[in-house]
């Protein structure tokens, strides 16, 4: 395995615990302009682009003026009743300080839009710490596609071979896989072994990864960054 000079972050589900928020804040939004859709449609799609739920879950195109009603419903549902109770998951800055620490340049790869990226960053309480970050605005495409992976990594300034991301759904393994990054992936969103499958590792989340991190792959990348 080669070893590691940058990390690319997803958020949702990663850092932050807000992927059941996120399903609830869609389910509202569906249902005041129409639509009744199941909480767990909804939940088995979060990490996904929401493109592709408007897609999936009620046949719209993300530029049918409808599409764009619900998805600003669902961002501003979000941000004002969901967003304010959420929580970051144990150890989150102190993973991402060793990282640095280790000389790993740390970039954000998120399908959330912006406004609610630069949000949720600072419930992690990371947002001081990140170098570069890309958002649903900076890709045509969301996951799985490789969009905003790809983007990510042109930040990092390094070649995919040299990047790793840190991921909690299927769509983080499936798009970081069409860009060839290796991808460590946390069970904290709710998914398990098996839909994680094509990770390099699996963590229950970031604190297991941090207490485990010695041996882990990012450990191997770390002490062959030490050693040159």
């Amino acid at each position: 395995m080669p070893p590691y000079e940058a990390v690319l972050l997803d958020v949702d589900g990663t850092l932050v615990d807000s992927n059941d928020a996120h399903a609830e804040a869609w389910v509202v939004a569906f249902r005041d302009h129409g639509f009744e859709v199941p909480f767990e449609k909804v939940r088995e799609r979060i990490g996904k682009g929401g493109d592709k739920v408007l897609s999936e879950l009620a046949d719209l195109n993300e530029a049918d003026p409808q599409a764009k009603a619900v998805q600003e419903a669902r961002s501003r549902l979000f941000l004002q009743e969901y967003a304010p109770k959420l929580k970051a998951f144990p150890k989150v800055r102190e993973l991402v300080l060793r990282l640095k620490e280790a000389g790993l340049k740390v970039v954000v790869a998120s399908s959330a839009q912006e406004k609610e990226l630069e949000n949720l960053l600072k419930i992690a309480g990371v947002d001081d710490l990140i170098e570069a970050q890309t958002s649903s605005d900076d890709a045509e495409n969301s996951k799985p596609d490789p969009d905003i992976v790809l983007a990510a990594v042109e930040q990092t300034g390094k070649p995919a071979s040299k990047v790793v991301m840190l991921g909690d759904t299927p769509y983080d393994v499936q798009a970081a896989a069409k860009a060839g990054v290796d991808v460590i992936a946390v069970r904290a969103g709710g998914w398990n072994d098996e839909d994680l499958k094509g990770a390099v590792a699996v963590y229950d989340d970031v604190a297991d990864l941090l207490a485990h991190y010695e041996d882990s792959p990012l450990g191997a990348a770390t002490q062959s960054a030490t050693s040159r």
